[in-house]
């Protein structure tokens, strides 16, 4: 019987524990298409799901890893063949069936995007989630009337993944970008990807003392959500929109109705899990575009499958910095 190497998660009162195993390639869930792992990553989600937090795993045995990229092994349909180079992020994938961080997946056939002409499985790893959604924010954004003339474009979170991410997009793209966050030391890392100015996250951190304050944002992409959130809707420029992609700092929302009554802001929610294949495959096609690859390089992380367990403790607390990418065959 084939066995593939894996991280497999198990559950004892209540006590979820992870270790590096040998599983049964028999035991992968139904799918139309088996993909050899070359590389995963680490996000948020995922260090929820290692630490048995949120109650988004319900079934163990279970392995994790919401993301993953390679080359098809088997398909049983047209739409992908043996040897292609394929990226799966999102659609619950890892969390209520088995996921990427194993030397192979098999999923369903609609899940798949094509790996772009520009972009590695590495790199497409380095990118993530949390780059598919950084994207998927400046595209939002976009959509909704932000041009580079306007004036200064927000990232909370900047120096974790999704903020990243989106720092260097949007530097590509002309913006000026004014990166938020707590690590003062992070302040070169920031600028080299592009940032122009900085705030402190205690600023915005701050209880809404005010339903207005005065007009500074031309747009923003949050990751933090409660106060933070509340405070940017407070700031931001007539008519401006903020993407609120991340729950960091809290999944409540102390704000007032006033920003949208009276300035006409707009407040964009951003899914990149069940975010629908069209929609993916133009986020995807920009990535390989519009993000700076040389940056892309220089904020990742590579490390062996075992080595994510530690890390997945420390991207809970915010110590991880940049992107981490798991390397399957290490």
């Amino acid at each position: 019987m084939s066995e593939i190497k894996a991280l497999v998660l198990t559950e004892a009162e209540g006590k979820v524990t992870a270790r590096v195993d040998r599983v049964a390639e028999s035991a992968l869930p139904p799918g139309e298409v088996t993909v050899a792992v070359e590389y995963s990553t680490l996000n948020y989600k995922d260090g929820l799901i290692l630490n048995g937090l949120g109650r988004l795993v319900r079934k163990y045995p279970h392995v994790p890893g919401v993301d993953f990229a390679g080359t098809v092994a088997a398909s049983d349909t047209p739409a992908w063949n043996r040897g292609d180079k394929v990226i799966l992020t999102g659609w619950r994938v890892g969390e209520v069936q088995w996921g990427g961080y194993a030397e192979k997946a098999r999923v369903k056939a609609s899940q798949l995007v094509k790996l772009p002409d520009r972009l590695t499985t590495r790199r497409a790893m380095a990118i993530g989630t949390a780059g598919f959604t950084s994207m998927l924010s400046v595209m939002a954004l976009e959509d909704h009337g932000l041009k580079p003339d306007q004036g200064e474009v927000l990232v909370t979170g900047a120096a974790g993944g999704v903020g990243s991410v989106a720092t260097a997009i949007l530097a590509k793209l002309g913006y000026s970008v004014t990166a938020s966050t707590g690590r003062r030391e992070q302040h070169d890392y920031l600028r080299g990807l592009g940032a122009k100015a900085f705030l402190d996250r205690a600023e915005l951190a701050k209880p809404v003392a005010r339903p207005l304050d005065s007009e500074r944002w031309a747009g923003a992409i949050d990751t933090v959500g409660s106060t933070t959130l509340a405070m940017l809707l407070t700031q931001l420029k007539y008519g401006a929109s903020v993407a609120a992609c991340g729950l960091a700092g809290g999944n409540d929302l102390p704000a007032s109705v006033v920003p949208f009554l009276l300035r006409g802001v707009n407040l964009l929610g951003i899914d990149s899990v069940m975010c629908p294949a069209e929609r993916r495959k133009a986020a995807w096609t920009r990535l390989a575009r519009d993000l700076p690859l040389e940056k892309l390089d220089a904020l990742t992380e590579i490390v062996p499958l075992g080595g994510v367990v530690e890390l997945s403790k420390k991207i809970l607390k915010g110590g991880i910095r940049g992107r981490v990418v798991v390397d399957l065959g290490a």
